[in-house]
């Protein structure tokens, strides 16, 4: 049997403590006592990776609006303001659509106008056509986003346009945001794989980013719309990139209905990516894939980061209050993996501390701790109700069944703009 000695000593050797704040570990190659070099050998023979790598996030936008109940237009806000306060360099707001066919985004303008703008944060906004980007324009946009598509059916059914029409559109947008000074992000949906028709040419996909950064996009971020996708598949469609676009003008944006997305994401930064889209708790989802999870989330990426020595410059701590938060408001548990393991970690040792309390206290402690808080700052006796624990605790014993309710987040009835 190893000794606590021995073991501490090894594990010491692999690992550093990370980051610590709210009993929150995070695991990462150790740089102490000259294993520097062991680490860049490390790096190099799994890598090389990006040592910077920015996160987009796209909670905001791409996150909430295929939610069935209208979120309140100071939770948004709230949302893009906390996030901005994490450290993250661009947080996607908003999308300037027919309230038509998402009225999750009606309140577009009053989103936008409401925000508390950081100093080098972004605030991209969505525009499908030239009526979309001068409503963005007048709410006091700087940068907006495309969507096209690769595949042709789903060009059809998303926005109603084949892709040649929508790349006619988007060829005016491009030209009306060169002529007032606003930056253009392009997306295109569907890269490995379509609803309709399942298998998407690379060619076509290579075809339609061509088009987006000619027209003036100076960013191409690749969408995994279904999360179909497989590392294997992932390096095929990068190495065609490769050959059509610049590497540090494309952007990954998977999906994890298959649990691929972290495998791909890794796959895409061994080719060079530098920019990976996320969203926090995993908000989002598919309505054309029935159990879909949405898109990876944030907390998710940056723990992965870390691990290979990759900066992304966001605070996790900061970052998995708002995961918590949002998860709250939204009535749900958080999606993230991460959020989720470190949150019990942290009750974990919230129940370990009371149980070393004399047998007073520790009775008085149980009768008052049958449920922990996943986010060890929040009181659980100050929480508005029982529906709102159901989501957010976890019980001390274990022994507590939960009825946690699957929110469908499909809805058959309106167009959301997906990637």
């Amino acid at each position: 049997m190893i000794s606590n000695k021995i073991f501490s000593k090894t594990v010491k050797s692999i690992l550093t403590q990370g980051i610590k704040n709210n009993n929150r570990t995070f695991i990462s190659i150790n740089n102490n006592n000259n294993k520097e070099n062991e680490f860049k050998k490390f790096q190099n023979r799994f890598g090389p990776f990006p040592e910077y790598v920015k996160i987009v996030e796209v909670g905001p936008r791409d996150g909430l609006q295929n939610e069935k109940i209208i979120v309140p237009t100071t939770d948004k806000i709230q949302l893009i303001n906390r996030l901005a306060q994490t450290g993250l360099s661009v947080v996607e707001a908003t999308s300037f659509v027919s309230p038509k066919w998402v009225p999750q985004m009606a309140d577009n303008k009053e989103v936008l106008r409401g925000i508390e703008k950081v100093e080098g944060v972004s605030y991209p906004c969505l525009t499908p056509n030239i009526q979309g980007f001068r409503a963005a324009l007048d709410a006091g946009a700087k940068e907006i986003a495309l969507f096209a598509a690769a595949s042709e059916s789903f060009s059809k059914k998303n926005i109603n346009a084949t892709i040649e029409e929508s790349l006619a559109r988007y060829k005016d947008v491009c030209d009306a945001a060169k002529e007032n000074g606003i930056k253009v992000r392009g997306y295109v949906s569907c890269v490995l794989g379509c609803p309709y028709e399942h298998n998407v040419p690379i060619s076509k996909v290579v075809y339609v980013s061509k088009k987006l950064y000619e027209y003036g996009c100076y960013e191409i971020s690749l969408g995994d719309t279904i999360g179909i996708g497989t590392p294997g598949a992932t390096h095929k469609l990068l190495q065609a990139m490769s050959q059509a676009i610049p590497m540090d003008a494309i952007a990954v944006h998977f999906h994890d209905t298959y649990g691929q997305a972290l495998a791909n994401i890794l796959t895409s930064l061994q080719f060079g990516i530098s920019t990976v889209d996320s969203s926090v708790s995993g908000l989002g989802g598919c309505p054309y894939a029935k159990g879909a999870t949405g898109n990876v989330a944030t907390e998710d990426v940056l723990y992965m980061m870390k691990d290979l020595g990759i900066n992304c410059n966001v605070d996790m701590d900061k970052l998995m209050d708002v995961s918590l938060w949002i998860s709250k408001k939204l009535n749900r548990s958080p999606s993230s993996k991460v959020s989720l393991a470190l949150s019990h970690k942290a009750a974990n040792s919230t129940t370990d501390s009371n149980n070393n309390t004399t047998t007073t206290t520790t009775t008085t402690t149980n009768t008052k701790s049958t449920e922990i808080p996943v986010n060890c700052n929040t009181n659980i006796n100050k929480m508005a109700s029982e529906k709102e624990k159901q989501h957010i605790f976890i019980t001390s014993n274990n022994n507590t069944n939960t009825n946690t309710k699957n929110n469908d987040r499909t809805s058959n009835n309106q167009s959301t703009l997906v990637f």
